[in-house]
């Protein structure tokens, strides 16, 4: 039976190895999603704008949320949460669509040289492309409202790295579990919901009590919202410690996830 290798090098040396590849397949993806529909790819910016006016219409008016800048500006609160909504919606995007990943492009299983182990950078690439329109969207709005951005928005690319390397690991590993229980899709969903919920997304970790602080913090989501956020929205320099800390647990997770798809992989063909 075919070996794959598990090795620390094989994780990074495969993404470049078939980057064309997968830009090909990132490219195929974002276009085929469209395709026949009468906006075409401007629905990419379509749907976040309408789910940003209905979060925010249900959380700032509806329940009266604020957050703890002491400015009661709705135009205020609705970026504070397409921040966080920019950071979920990529995470979320990925492992939703994990456990189906390989049971849903089961002519490569079946060619020996395809190499598998690229659909889930191909899924982030997909995402990536959506959460950076909807940036783009996030800056014109701030742009119009507030002036230029804070040039700590340089810092977005190392802000984003650690829950990049979060997704890849959960994305993985799901995506190689998917195939062996096909019921996981509807425990990604679950999950994913319930994230979204107990992330800091639609309020700030101090509108909790002190007592629950430290558990939404534990949320492996929450280094990434507030750190993004702090960036785009008053120009906050992340903790150099935090990140380092961040950034080597996700990069454990991603590892093991990777370890999982290799290890898991041979039995694909035999299963599908």
């Amino acid at each position: 039976m075919q070996q794959f290798s598990t090795s620390p090098r094989e994780l990074t040396a495969s993404l470049w190895r078939h980057r064309e590849l997968i830009i090909s397949l990132v490219q195929r993806d974002v276009i085929g999603r469209y395709r026949g529909s009468a906006l075409g790819i401007v629905w990419s910016l379509v749907h976040p704008m309408f789910m940003l006016a209905v979060y925010t219409f249900v959380f700032s008016v509806v329940f009266q949320a604020r957050w703890d800048s002491g400015n009661d500006s709705k135009a205020e609160f609705a970026l504070v949460l397409f921040a966080g909504l920019i950071v979920f919606n990529l995470f979320a995007e990925c492992i939703n669509r994990a456990p189906s990943l390989i049971t849903s492009n089961v002519n490569y299983v079946k060619r020996v040289v395809f190499p598998l182990e690229i659909l889930p950078w191909v899924v982030l690439g997909s995402a990536l492309f959506h959460a950076l329109m909807s940036i783009v969207v996030w800056l014109l709005f701030y742009a119009i409202l507030f002036g230029l951005p804070k040039l700590s928005i340089l810092l977005l690319p190392a802000v984003v790295l650690p829950l990049i390397l979060l997704t890849m690991g959960l994305t993985w590993f799901f995506a190689a579990l998917g195939v062996y229980m096909r019921d996981i899709s509807q425990v990604t969903t679950i999950i994913t919901t319930v994230l979204m919920f107990l992330s800091p997304i639609f309020y700030p970790v101090s509108a909790l009590p002190k007592n629950f602080q430290p558990v939404l913090l534990l949320n492996p989501l929450a280094p990434a919202l507030e750190q993004f956020r702090g960036i785009l929205m008053w120009g906050e320099i992340p903790s150099l410690d935090l990140w380092g800390l961040y950034l080597a647990a996700t990069s454990a997770v991603a590892y093991l996830g990777f370890i999982w798809f290799q290890k898991t992989r041979r039995g694909f063909a035999d299963v599908l």
